[in-house]
């Protein structure tokens, strides 16, 4: 689950980490009630207006604003706000349709009164599989072209790994001030900033969390200027007020209707519809469709429960993929019948009506082979495999046709 950055930074705020302070906005005169409260509060003269959106490179597609009186606060927010915002990041990036923008952050001046002397660093905190330990990665080159940095100039960017067992230690904290070339008061308030971001990674359940720009402020403080959190949906059960920042109209709409009934749904770009019980299987499914010439429309497991409901649900979920040319149901009855299954099947085909793609079915386990009687007894166009490759091939051969 993402958060949006006003989000973020509330949860910033909670561990002590100071951040760029701002209110979100979802009108014009929202935004500039904030603006008037953000100059009575904190003496800020400019506002930077972000539009809020899951993406990243916001600042490229115009997408923020430096604001340096009320009126320029009107002009932004009202642009901004409605607008279809294209960043690299965003569905079918720059060629892409964009994300509508429906909240505004205004946001203090963190620069002034000498931008000249500010410097901007890049931070981020997640897991490393490889070594089983959390890994800050961090760079001196913070700002918009983090990514072409990376690409370019790789040495510039460091990583401290941190094993979760331990904790991250002060040595650490201060190995990271001397690689970011900071000394005096700036190298204390980092060291301060870099344990506190540590511990609101490890207390959130956070799959991420990247800080771009962190700031070093003229008087040498320590700064969140932007922030993206990525939790981890497991453990979401945990913090309940972080799941409730859940915005469901940023997310993908039919991932969310899946989700509303317990399905796991991934849309892919594809053309074969996947509906499997298991991830392994699935993973394996999604594998068998690419070797025979299709590609996978989407990841979908419906769990040990593939009852009709489920069944049908399923089908109107993958159906809602114009892309879909085939579905492949592949299902182990190990805790479920697969008889149960293939009567699944035909009650929902029946109850929609107008499913106008093949569908293919392997049943595997339990009762496997009355559900394969069934479903050739069906009359209905659903094809019936055994092997595997017999269903990868079933794939193949109603493409082409």
């Amino acid at each position: 689950m993402n958060l949006h950055e006003y989000q973020g930074k509330e949860l910033l705020t909670r561990f002590g980490i100071p951040v760029q302070r701002g209110l979100v906005a979802t009108t014009v005169d929202e935004a500039v009630a904030a603006f008037q409260k953000l100059q009575s509060e904190t003496g800020t003269q400019f506002a930077v207006v972000k539009a809020q959106i899951h993406a990243g490179g916001r600042g490229k597609g115009g997408g923020i604003k430096l604001a340096k009186n009320l009126e320029e606060v009107k002009q932004y927010a009202g642009s901004i706000l409605g607008m279809m915002l294209k960043t690299p990041q965003t569905p079918g990036g720059l060629e892409g349709p964009g994300k509508l923008v429906q909240k505004v952050y205004i946001a203090e001046d963190s620069y002034a009164p000498d931008f000249n002397a500010c410097k901007e660093y890049y931070f981020s905190i997640l897991t490393d599989r490889a070594s089983q330990k959390n890994v800050i990665i961090y760079s001196a080159q913070g700002g918009m072209d983090i990514e072409k940095v990376a690409e370019e100039t790789p040495h510039l960017v460091f990583k401290e790994f941190v094993d979760p067992a331990l904790g991250i230690q002060d040595f650490q904290c201060r190995k990271i001030s001397f690689n970011l070339g900071l000394d005096g008061n700036a190298f204390k308030e980092m060291n301060v900033f870099v344990k506190k971001l540590y511990t609101a990674f490890v207390q959130t359940d956070s799959a991420l969390i990247e800080i771009n720009p962190c700031l070093r402020t003229g008087d040498d403080r320590i700064v969140a200027v932007d922030c993206k959190f990525t939790m981890d949906d497991n453990a979401l059960y945990r913090h309940p007020d972080i799941e409730a920042m859940r915005d469901e109209s940023e997310e993908d709409p039919t991932e969310v209707e899946a989700k509303a009934v317990n399905l796991n749904y991934v849309n892919l770009d594809g053309n074969v519809g996947c509906m499997v019980n298991g991830a392994g299987l699935a993973m394996a499914t999604m594998d068998i469709i690419k070797l025979s010439g299709g590609n996978p429309a989407n990841f979908l497991d419906v769990g040990g429960t593939a009852d009709a409901a489920r069944v049908e649900a399923a089908f109107r979920i993958i159906l809602k993929d114009p892309a879909v040319k085939a579905i492949l149901v592949n299902i182990f009855g190990g805790i479920v019948r697969c008889d149960r299954v293939a009567q699944g099947i035909v009650d929902a085909y029946k109850n929609m009506g107008n499913i106008n793609v093949p569908i293919i079915v392997r049943l595997q386990g339990t009762n496997a082979d009355i559900a394969k009687q069934m479903i050739d007894e069906s009359g209905l166009k659903v094809y019936s495999a055994i092997q595997l490759q017999e269903a990868a091939d079933l794939v193949k051969k109603l493409l082409v046709a």
